[in-house]
């Protein structure tokens, strides 16, 4: 798997949140709906509130909502709030001979890396939630 459980639970929890937005979901109805543990989706969702990807209301009629509108939160702002993509800048078994150019492997794991850099960062939640009701594939931007 290319991404964390984290990271799955993560946008599980955002996508929920965008899919009905004509009220606050509380942490129960959230976990209930996503299948993520509660105690663990009450952590995961204080990160998303403090990087401004929901809001956080206590009380009576309170609960989580999206602070952004789901056209405005891309797939990869929600990712990096729980693990950002790992870029390869330099030699990871610091050969002196790859110290100024990454050897051919590696620079084809960071272009790969790059790739779904660029394709999570152009695919909105909203992307995600019309495509899921529409039953057809993202239209995948190419990326350079």
């Amino acid at each position: 798997m290319i991404f964390s459980q984290t990271a799955e639970y993560a946008l599980r929890a955002v996508v929920a949140l965008a899919s009905k937005t004509d009220r606050p979901w509380t942490n129960q109805q959230l976990a209930a709906t996503t299948k993520v543990p509660s105690n663990y989706l009450s952590k995961l969702m204080q990160s998303l509130r403090r990087a401004e990807i929901i809001h956080a209301q206590r009380g009576v009629g309170g609960g989580f909502r999206l602070q952004r509108r789901a056209d405005e939160i891309t797939v990869l702002d929600v990712i990096r709030v729980v693990e950002p993509v790992q870029r390869i800048h330099q030699c990871p078994l610091g050969l002196e001979a790859h110290r100024h150019e990454l050897c051919s492997m590696h620079r084809q794991l960071d272009d790969a890396l790059a790739s779904t850099e660029c394709v999570l960062s152009n695919t909105t939640i909203q992307q995600l939630l019309d495509d899921q009701s529409a039953a057809v594939p993202l239209d995948v931007k190419v990326c350079v």
